[in-house]
């Protein structure tokens, strides 16, 4: 089983915590230290408890907040080089480099990242698994290339950007040249590219799957997951909007062979907002 729960998730911030076996992951840090450590006590977690960071890209919405948890609680930074030679404030506790096309491990889970196109100096996401189950992180790319959505087949769980709708951006209060930004093969994927792309990677193992990244500016929950379920034929059920300014539950993703076998019994942690 992998649980997962987002701290936030929008233009204002990001943050996602992978917790697998004994081995507790904290995906990109787009809060103040100070926030970011509030909105972990709201998910019953606590900073020594981690045992990484992993950073996805260096844009401020990602990684405002990485420096100073990581010297303050000694957390090993994992990142591509670009995205460390790039990120304004590089001084961790300690440092991974990592390629994007080749697999690690952190200890329980299986991170296999790889590159995103985005307008970042080398953009990542992830996959993580653990013993049968595969979670994917997928936000801040403008297309959905074969090679991600390669990557991306089969998983048990992932959250997907969502982050405008077509009319809402192109009527709101963005000038031009920023649209065409965020249109762009290496700007965000809007709420029809991810509905294609679900539809496309959608399998009766999908649990769990959580829209991220919304614009509050360009896109709406309700505009969002209308778009998405168009695109489903069944297990509306399965999408959630992940919120900007409120934890997210816990999310439990089990491969469905683990879910036909006996297992002791936890517990589990709960919803907080």
């Amino acid at each position: 089983m992998i649980q997962v729960a987002a701290l936030g998730s929008g233009s204002s911030g990001n943050s996602l915590l992978v917790r697998a076996g004994k081995t507790l992951l904290l995906i990109d840090c787009g809060f103040t230290m100070k926030e970011t450590i509030a909105r972990l006590y709201h998910l019953g977690v606590t900073p020594s408890e981690l045992d990484a960071v992993l950073i996805s890209h260096e844009h401020g919405d990602h990684v405002k907040g990485v420096g100073p948890l990581s010297r303050k609680f000694a957390l090993p930074v994992w990142c591509t080089h670009g995205t460390y030679h790039s990120a304004r404030d590089n001084r961790f506790s300690s440092v991974r480099l990592f390629h994007a096309h080749e697999p690690f491990m952190i200890g329980d889970i299986e991170v296999d990242p790889f590159p995103t196109p985005h307008d970042a100096a080398e953009s990542c996401q992830f996959v993580f698994s653990f013993q049968h189950t595969r979670f994917a992180n997928v936000t801040d790319l403008g297309a959905c290339t074969p090679h991600v959505r390669e990557k991306l087949q089969g998983v048990h769980g992932l959250v997907v950007e969502c982050n405008y709708d077509n009319d809402m951006l192109r009527n709101g209060p963005y000038p031009p040249s920023l649209q065409a930004r965020i249109r762009s093969d290496y700007g965000h994927l809007g709420n029809d590219q991810a509905g294609v792309l679900l539809q496309l990677l959608d399998h009766p193992g999908l649990q769990h799957i959580l829209l991220g990244h919304l614009s509050e500016q360009n896109n709406a929950d309700a505009v969002a997951l209308a778009t998405i379920e168009q695109h489903l034929a069944t297990g509306h059920e399965r999408v959630s909007v992940l919120a900007q300014h409120c934890c997210s539950e816990w999310f439990a993703v089990i491969a469905p062979k683990q879910l036909t076998q006996p297992r002791a019994a936890s517990a589990q942690p709960q919803p907080v907002c």
